[in-house]
């Protein structure tokens, strides 16, 4: 039976972005392997195995997981392996050399470089000479948003094939429910919010990256004028506390909520009136192209990423240009808004994902 190995650093990312193409692997008779340093059971999964990734390119345990998935590729002989997350996929490509030279295909995914115009001099220091040399045990790099898309054609000639994908494909059967007023009533109820309330949400890890503290500064500024604008951040805290601490300093723990991690983000979407991103750094946002498929009018910082989907942006740290934006939608409510979203849809990307896969088997 022909196997396919997927690898990421963490079960979470395979969750979140990839089952549906584990399914397809299954539907097209492949054995599915999957390689994180976790233990949780993946759907569509028929092999399991545990590997030392570390997230830091500075931990030692990234050496040992090479030894650990060289012996694994070297025994089970994939016939594809489709590699994700910046460790992951570092470790992997040096531990597929071999195998390549037998025939396996290495598929890797970037899902937003961490070099890009505006980054830190550091992130082109270490994580471009090592995408760079690493290109040439790439068979197919797949890019997921334009600006890292022309970065790898002009740059990384040694891999064979640059595809341009536009991100994991969004289901929008997830958004298609309806809630009657009393269930929307419930649901802000249950997270203090009231009925009158304007609902800003942003979905996404509280993180430096995500710059969760511009979204909180602009609601410092918003409710000055309106103390019935709600902003809810909808993420786990990967900041220690950094954005809590922020809201208590300004006084704002009545009008900012910290959701944690939450399954529902499509029914959180149908209470809120409004979605934001102040991230400075994306690969091509899940959460903005939710809030598309929900119909939301949106307001994001000029990113990489979110300016793929969102033409009128505002600079990053520009606080009074989120500011007027957000108010100009609040004075506006009844705008009929639609977006484009049929490239970004699920069965639209599979497709894509679908005729690579072919092409390399």
């Amino acid at each position: 039976m022909k196997k396919v190995l997927f690898t990421a650093t963490v079960d979470s990312h395979i969750l979140h972005f990839h089952i549906p193409y584990l399914r397809w692997f299954k539907e097209q008779g492949y054995e599915v392997h999957v390689a994180t340093n976790g233990k949780e059971k993946i759907p569509y999964c028929d092999v399991k195995h545990r590997v030392s990734f570390e997230r830091s390119p500075f931990k030692i345990n990234n050496l040992r997981a090479i030894k650990e998935l060289k012996k694994i590729i070297d025994k089970e002989q994939y016939e594809i392996i489709h590699c994700h997350t910046p460790m992951g996929s570092v470790v992997t490509r040096i531990a597929a050399r071999k195998a390549r030279k037998n025939g396996t295909r290495v598929i890797y995914t970037a899902h937003g470089f961490h070099f890009y115009k505006g980054a830190p001099i550091l992130n082109w220091c270490v994580f471009y000479p090592i995408e760079k040399w690493l290109s040439k045990y790439t068979d197919c790099l797949i890019t997921i948003n334009k600006e890292d898309y022309e970065l790898a054609k002009r740059k990384f000639k040694k891999c064979k094939d640059i595809e341009y994908v536009p991100g994991v494909g969004i289901d929008e059967e997830k958004f298609d429910f309806e809630m009657t007023q009393e269930q929307k009533k419930e649901l802000r109820k249950s997270l203090g919010l009231k009925e009158d309330d304007y609902v800003i949400i942003y979905v996404a890890e509280l993180s430096k990256r995500k710059n969760q503290s511009m979204a909180i500064k602009s609601i410092k500024q918003l409710v000055k004028d309106n103390q019935n604008i709600k902003l809810l951040l909808v993420g786990k805290d990967s900041y220690n506390g950094t954005y809590k601490k922020l809201v208590q300093k300004l006084n704002l723990e009545n009008n900012v909520i910290f959701t944690g991690y939450r399954k529902d983000v499509p029914k959180l979407m149908k209470i809120s009136n409004l979605a934001i991103s102040t991230a400075k750094q994306e690969g091509l946002p899940v959460n903005i192209m939710e809030a598309m498929i929900a119909g939301l009018p949106i307001v994001v910082t000029n990113c990489r990423g979110n300016k793929d989907l969102i033409e009128d942006v505002v600079e990053n740290d520009d606080v009074n240009s989120m500011v007027n934006r957000i108010k100009e939608y609040i004075k506006n409510q009844n705008l009929n808004i639609r977006y484009n979203i049929e490239n970004y849809k699920l069965q639209n990307v599979k497709k894509e994902m679908s005729r690579i896969y072919k092409y390399f088997t």
